[in-house]
């Protein structure tokens, strides 16, 4: 398999991703129980990741999307995150989980809190798949971490390079 004429190793199996869904779910189910949680999917990568964690979830969950970009196009973060759709809904009092594909430098997803901390949730925790933690930037930890990976170029359950790879039940790196 390859995508854009490189090949893809397996890091990741789909039943490995399903099983790590349902262990995030379970930790987050006991820490919000009895709680409401809006849980804010950041597009386009987490939106595979998204749909299954809630679908895990107890106890009343509502869902919104926002999306930034720290890519365009390239294999590498470029280091500026640009804020391309916002939330359409107040977040002032309520629990936020922010749901993310990966962490990498952790300067989108700090960004991120930073800014909806300023809308006054009653609490704001992050949830991320994968974590690259060799390639941290800035000092930023998920609160729920699915992998930590090597510092990989990965695609699949969400993940694409230039919208390719998104659909791919697995998740893995290209091999360059």
């Amino acid at each position: 398999m390859e995508i854009k004429g490189k090949p893809l190793k397996l890091l990741i199996s789909a039943e490995d991703i399903r099983q790590k869904v349902k262990e995030l779910a379970k930790q987050i189910n006991e820490d919000y129980q009895g709680k409401e949680i809006l849980v804010v999917g950041i597009l386009k990568g987490s939106f595979i990741f998204l749909a299954d964690l809630v679908r895990e979830l107890e106890g009343k969950v509502f869902v919104d999307f926002m999306q930034v970009s720290s890519y365009h196009t390239e294999m590498e973060s470029f280091g500026e995150v640009i804020f391309v759709k916002d939330l359409g809904s107040d977040i002032k009092g309520k629990n936020v989980i922010i749901v993310d594909d990966i962490i990498d430098t952790g300067k989108t997803l700090k960004a991120l809190t930073e800014a909806l901390s300023l809308r006054e949730p009653e609490s704001l925790k992050t949830c991320v798949l994968l974590d690259k933690k060799e390639r941290r930037e800035v000092d930023f930890d998920a609160d729920y971490t699915g992998f930590v990976i090597p510092d990989k170029f990965v695609v699949g359950y969400g993940l694409d390079w230039a919208e390719e790879g998104r659909t791919l039940k697995d998740i893995y790196y290209v091999d360059v």
